[in-house]
């Protein structure tokens, strides 16, 4: 029995392996498939990004899992970035991420400051990173999850922070400029002093500024030298009076040569109201200031209404609005001012400026400015030179200033701008 059992399986071992042999000689068909990359970049979250100092390319490339789009009706996540100036000299970044679509009601806000010692480099590292932690909330419902790694930094230590500055921040800059023709030389020399502290309870600013130009005409049988000059010291103290109310002094000194100053120093102490709590400002601002006080000046020269000196007490209000949202943005400003001795001399300004997205691929841009002004009180007597006039040198009088701008935007085709191609420029 025992001998007989051997040859056979045997038998059942070969012929296993002659049929496993046989079916390796036969074709095999398998499914096709289009690249996993492919498959997933079709169900990425579709981005629209509403940021005007983005490093779009950079952007692309560091966050190659989600699909942006040009239109902002052709979105899943629509990503508002605003900037806004910070107490340590840098900016306060703030992304407002608003899901649309299959999103619907996965709102997140994220933000993050910068300050003077970070490099370009850096500050766009950070804010891409934060762009990524918002992001990565809606990329978690889709399959490209399985594709993302999520990292750290090797040493993830909790310490004190200790600010040996107390939240003072100060920041020099010089800029000086010379151009030289054959006939012709200018010398500009431009220096500034920042220092400022910021906290959520005062914010306190002193700005000290100078200005010198130089200009020298060479010619034939003339040589002529016209110099301008500008001194100035911005002083602001603010107090933080709850969510929606502020406190402040204002305090300017200043000399001009085309101004006619040689002093002119104006105190006012201002209050302001934001209908919005400040807490709002990156989105939504309608701010109510009032200011009153009082202006010396020590004019260079006798004025139009024969002054040397001049002691005078005025107020003025501001009106400020602005918005900040998917549709676009808009600031309108309206401030007056007028003097207590005599109503008549008065100033009305009013700014506009708005970028709106009017239907699906068609924005508009435009900035109006526009004054009505009767409170030069300070003009010299006398006619203008021609060259004060042609070069500015000395301010002339006017009863109006206009400055206006529009800009229309038409964009069409492929609904998605993912590509980066930095050949011969971006």
């Amino acid at each position: 029995m025992r001998s007989h059992k051997i040859p056979r399986l045997l038998i059942t071992v070969l012929t296993a392996l002659f049929s496993i042999a046989a079916a390796a000689q036969e074709p095999v068909s398998e499914p096709v498939t289009e690249p996993a990359s492919d498959n997933l970049r079709k169900d990425a979250v579709r981005l629209f990004l509403d940021c005007s100092n983005c490093d779009m390319s950079y952007t692309r490339q560091e966050i190659p899992w989600v699909n942006y789009v040009r239109q902002v009706q052709d979105a899943q996540v629509y990503v508002l970035v605003t900037r806004q100036n910070s107490g340590n000299g840098g900016f306060l970044y703030t992304y407002t991420f608003h899901g649309m679509d299959k999103f619907k009601g996965m709102d997140d806000t994220l933000t993050y400051t910068t300050n003077p010692q970070n490099t370009s480099v850096e500050i766009r590292e950070k804010r891409t990173n934060i762009l990524k932690a918002g992001l990565i909330r809606f990329a978690s419902r889709t399959s490209i999850i399985n594709e993302i790694d999520i990292l750290h930094t090797s040493s993830l230590e909790q310490e004190e922070v200790i600010d040996k500055w107390r939240n003072w921040v100060f920041e020099i800059q010089t800029n000086p400029q010379y151009t030289a023709e054959e006939h012709y030389k200018r010398l500009e020399l431009e220096n500034s002093l920042r220092i400022s502290k910021v906290t959520p309870d005062i914010k306190l600013e002193i700005d000290i500024d100078q200005r010198y130009i130089k200009q020298r005409f060479i010619e034939e049988e003339l040589d002529t030298t016209y110099i301008r000059s500008n001194k100035g010291m911005d002083n602001l103290f603010v107090k933080s009076l709850g969510d929606h109310w502020s406190a402040g002094l204002r305090w300017e000194i200043n000399s001009s040569s085309s101004s006619n100053y040689d002093l002119n120093t104006t105190i006012m102490p201002s209050v302001e109201y934001d209908l919005f709590p400040y807490s709002e400002a990156t989105h939504r601002q309608l701010r109510f200031l009032y200011s009153i006080g009082y202006q010396y000046s020590n004019y260079t020269d006798t004025t139009i209404y024969n002054k040397i000196t001049e002691n005078l007490f005025g107020h003025q209000i501001q009106i400020a609005y602005e918005v900040q949202k998917k549709w676009g943005s808009i600031y309108l400003s309206v401030q007056g001012l007028n003097y207590f001795h005599d109503f008549s001399k008065n100033m009305l300004a009013a700014d506009l400026s708005a970028r709106i997205r009017i239907f699906k691929g068609l924005s508009l841009s435009m900035n109006i400015e526009a004054a009505h002004i009767n409170d030069q009180l300070n003009l010299r007597k006398g006619e203008l030179s021609e060259a004060e006039r042609l070069l500015r040198l000395r301010e002339q009088s006017t009863a109006y200033q206009f400055d206006a701008g529009i800009g229309l935007t038409y964009t069409f085709g492929s609904i998605y701008n993912n590509i980066v191609n930095p050949r011969f420029g971006d």
